[in-house]
């Protein structure tokens, strides 16, 4: 068995037959093989697994070697012609496929947005260090941020408002994402790469790993500048993690004058994504709000 997957947290899941809602397509990002995958990464096969604990299932993906993106479309009545990238959370180890992707895919269709959830490589592949965001799934950002905007007339959507969200460690890839779009972490493979992989706006919610944990300012890792586009932070103090992850991205916004927002909750702890309880759930409404006072959802 290969390190990568050996990975100790499976082993508490169960499998079952049932499948994540699936979007109306599904997009390989690559034409071939994923980029840059270590030597002892096998095609093994991905892994749904339903999670046994606590009041509601959670389902997770794991294994992921084939990367893609599943198409969500807005309802044709609704179509605002902005479109979203999300982002799973999950460690890097996992994707939590329904409540940080799928439910929140359907979210962005109500009120109007295209939804595209991101099929990212996990787990953290054995040549990556754990204290920086890793390769591959940066890699799959971009690719798939430009394959949005690229196709951006076949679903109806503006190429000038394609942003991203993401959740815990797929916040950590959505900020990573939000500073690194200048220079490709991956040889160009065709002209969809000619395409920009900036967002134009970025959700971060509960993301982890954003600040040193041994100074608690902003990961050097995350360089944001005047390019960086406009962001909107939401977190739980009573977080398992840390608050100032997101604190931090406000005041790097703030500090260079860019648009930002942040929702700092009481309550809500970690993970909670579209299946919280109290306060917490007033996070969609003020995204859509925030979304609707930048011109995003006209």
């Amino acid at each position: 068995m290969t390190r990568w997957r050996s990975a100790a947290w499976w082993l508490m899941v169960v499998v079952v037959a049932t499948a994540p809602v699936a979007g109306a397509e599904s997009i390989d990002l690559w034409p071939g093989a994923a980029p840059d995958e270590p030597a002892d990464v096998k095609e093994l096969g991905e892994e749904k697994v339903l999670d046994p604990g606590g009041a509601t299932s959670i389902m997770r993906i794991t294994n992921v070697t084939r990367p893609q993106l599943e198409v969500f479309p807005a309802p044709a009545d609704k179509n605002r012609g902005a479109a979203l990238l999300i982002a799973p959370g999950g460690g890097y180890n996992i994707l939590a496929w329904e409540h940080e992707g799928t439910e929140v895919a359907a979210w962005a269709n109500s009120v109007g947005m295209t939804a595209f959830v991101l099929k990212y490589r996990v787990p953290r592949r054995s040549d990556q260090p754990k204290d920086k965001p890793p390769l591959q799934p940066l890699e799959d950002a971009q690719r798939a941020m430009s394959i949005v905007r690229s196709r951006a007339s076949q679903w109806g959507i503006d190429p000038k408002r394609i942003g991203t969200i993401g959740f815990s460690a797929g916040g950590n890839l959505a900020a990573n994402l939000a500073t690194h779009f200048e220079k490709r972490a991956y040889q160009p493979v065709d002209t969809t790469d000619q395409t920009s992989c900036r967002p134009d706006f970025v959700a971060l919610i509960y993301p982890g790993g954003v600040i040193d944990p041994s100074t608690g300012t902003l990961n050097p890792a995350f360089e944001f500048t005047k390019q960086s586009p406009p962001a909107f932070c939401v977190h739980a103090t009573n977080d398992k993690g840390s608050s100032e992850n997101s604190v931090a991205v406000y005041l790097a916004q703030k500090r260079l004058g860019l648009p930002a927002e942040m929702h700092l909750y009481a309550l809500g702890g970690h993970g909670f994504g579209m299946r919280g309880k109290g306060a917490v759930t007033a996070w969609p409404a003020a995204l859509e709000q925030w979304l609707r006072g930048q011109n995003f959802l006209q």
